[in-house]
């Protein structure tokens, strides 16, 4: 035999342990996808509101400093959280791979690494406020069918030599190996399949929303005027549409709540701790008001904002009847999902201002994405100290001696929203006829109102806007201005002065630590 013929299958060796490699992985990654939809299913039955994959989510959005935050927002809007869970899944992939070779490579480092990604979620769990037996029970399997199934892939390619290629060894793997592999893949799709029909099914649950009749209003939203309209093809409309109403939250799961066992608990520094129920809450003398609401993360010119007409009854007369005591300044709402927010108590019992228990939106039940049963709707505060969805209890109490979910991570304390313009038209940096032109969008300065906007042109002289009379002063208002456009680029810009008299700022600032200022400016080239 020649030294060439000798040596000639060292190659083939090399490339069986690559596809022994590869095959390993392989078994890694299916491995995690089945520890993951084990807990998600099982999530599906015994904790709907919170599942593993949910509360790693959630984990890591309490960690992340807020400059991070603010970016995932402004980049992928309400989209962050698939954008999340995206990157969750693609490390657990990888993560996955890893475990397979490293099993393959020394048995029981694999597996060892499995049960960390496990303990991980476990732990994740356990640090929810929704977190329960079932939860810990779903993340707890989650983890252990992980480990097994990487132990037994694994165990199985290791025992099964590969085929030939020719006369050569480096082919694949026997077909029990195969089989296993295909097993797994095949339960693997399915575990998709069932955690999606269950998902629905928990869905489905919120029948007890569909059939929900609303009681009439005590006191009914007043009619939109014809005048609030400027009659713009573009313009943001007046009244927003749920499904296109902004998201901003720190749930991954959508609360499930029950409205029949729902409860609202009013506590700490009160003469009279109150229970509030469903039936109660929609027996009281309900009012319907529009109000416009506003994320504190939004950019100048950004659209997380929104205006709807909700339907509940005043938190004054809730807090009223509990009779907060001498001292306290704040109310520490608390969501089901473990979210607070501290609001300071005079704006919830200004008999001014219209602070709802809101169990409507736009003449319907809440949507479960919105705060289904109840939420908290409070004008003229950003939503990060006022809007807590699925609300469950009200803890009278003070600045000094709690501190809300946004207020640990360098946001400001009572975030009173600040007056701000936006152009919707024409859109940035698209093209327009030269000549006279149409500049239209919208202005809010919630709970002062509007009194006039004005926009320029380049380096030109601010020119007043029409203004829209509005709904309320806690309504955003419509504003539209013709300016003559000679060919070219312009930069155009927008102001708006609030009802009382002070013109928004152009200083520029980031949203944090308690929302962005500065003129909303666009480019548009005028042919």
């Amino acid at each position: 035999m020649s030294p060439r013929t000798a040596a000639s299958p060292a190659p083939a060796v090399r490339a069986a342990s690559r596809r022994r490699t590869g095959f390993a992985a392989l078994a890694g990654v299916l491995s995690a996808a089945a520890g993951v939809l084990t807990g998600e299913v099982g999530a599906a039955l015994l904790s709907p509101s919170l599942s593993p994959v949910s509360a790693v989510a959630g984990a890591v959005v309490d960690a992340t400093p807020p400059a991070a935050k603010d970016w995932a927002i402004q980049t992928f809007g309400t989209g962050d959280k698939a954008f999340l869970v995206t990157v969750i899944g693609l490390a657990l992939a990888v993560l996955g791979a890893a475990a397979g070779v490293l099993e393959l490579r020394r048995p029981g480092v694999g597996v060892g690494l499995a049960g960390a990604i496990g303990l991980v979620g476990l732990g994740a769990v356990v640090t929810r406020s929704l977190a329960g037996p079932g939860a810990w029970l779903c993340a707890l399997a989650a983890g252990i069918v992980a480990m097994a199934l990487l132990r037994w892939l694994v165990n199985r390619l290791r025992r099964e030599p590969l085929g030939h290629v020719g006369s050569s060894p480096g082919g694949f793997p026997r077909r029990g190996f195969l089989r296993a592999l295909a097993g797994t893949g095949a339960a693997v799709v399915l575990g998709g399949v069932v955690t999606a029909v269950l998902r629905g099914a928990a869905v489905a649950a919120a029948s007890a929303r569909d059939a929900l009749r609303l009681p009439t209003p005590a006191d009914p939203a007043p009619p939109i005027p014809e005048s609030a309209q400027v009659g713009v093809a573009g313009v943001s409309a007046l009244v927003t549409p749920a499904a296109d109403f902004y998201r901003i939250d720190t749930a991954f799961v959508v609360p499930s709540v029950d409205p029949a066992t729902w409860q609202l608990r009013v506590t700490g520094l009160v003469e009279e701790p109150v229970t509030l129920t469903w039936s109660e809450l929609l027996g009281k003398p309900l009012v319907e008001r529009y109000v416009t609401l506003t994320c504190v993360s939004n950019e100048v010119g950004g659209n997380l904002a929104g205006n709807a007409r909700w339907l509940g009854w005043p938190v004054r007369e809730l807090l009223a009847a509990a009779r907060p005591r001498p001292g306290a300044d704040m109310v520490l709402s608390r969501s089901v999902d473990g979210f607070t927010a501290g609001t300071p108590l005079t704006a919830l019992t200004d008999p001014g201002r219209d602070a709802l228990l809101a169990v409507a939106m736009n003449g319907e039940p809440l949507p479960p994405e919105h705060g289904f049963p109840v939420r908290l709707v409070v004008p003229g505060l950003y939503g990060y100290v006022s809007a807590t969805k699925w609300v469950t209890e009200l803890k009278v109490t003070t600045f000094a001696a709690d501190t809300a979910y946004w207020s640990t991570r360098g946001w400001s304390e009572k975030g009173p929203i600040k007056t701000a313009s936006r152009i919707d038209v024409p859109r940035r940096g698209s093209g327009v006829t030269a000549g006279e032109v149409t500049v239209a969008g919208v202005a809010w300065a919630q709970h002062r109102g509007i009194s006039a906007v004005e926009v320029r042109v380049d380096d030109g002289a601010w020119q007043p806007a029409r203004l829209g009379t509005g709904i309320s002063r806690d309504t955003w208002y419509q504003w539209a201005a013709s300016v003559r456009l000679s060919p070219g680029r312009h930069r155009i810009a927008v102001r708006a002065t609030d009802g009382d008299g002070q013109v928004q700022t152009a200083a520029q600032a980031p949203p944090a630590p308690d929302g962005a200022t500065g003129y909303d400016i666009i480019d548009v080239e005028a042919a």
